[in-house]
């Protein structure tokens, strides 16, 4: 099974695309920063026009599915499993 790894500055673009369709800005107006918690997971602020927003985990996926289907031209109902990786930080991984 084809796996493909999303590294954490792909997922924050993702985010940045995510937020501004959202919110009806460009993405480049939209700042976002990852975190994970041992209790709650990960999740994501973002900052838009002086207002923040929490995404979670969820939020983070259909972020990500987004970007597969539009950036990557890939299947964006593959399996996606974010992971806290010690080198590269918070990172997806797809497979199929």
């Amino acid at each position: 099974m084809e796996k493909l790894v999303i590294f954490e500055q792909d997922i924050i673009n993702a985010l940045c695309v995510y937020v501004a369709r959202k919110k009806q800005v460009k993405p480049e107006d939209v700042t976002v920063e990852l975190a994970f918690d041992d209790d709650y997971g990960f999740s994501a602020e973002a900052w838009v026009d002086g207002r923040t927003q929490i995404l979670i985990a969820a939020n983070i996926i259909e972020a990500l599915r987004l970007w597969l289907d539009e950036y990557l031209h890939r299947n964006p109902f593959a399996g996606i499993e974010l992971v806290l990786d010690d080198e590269e930080g918070i990172i997806a991984v797809v497979r199929g």
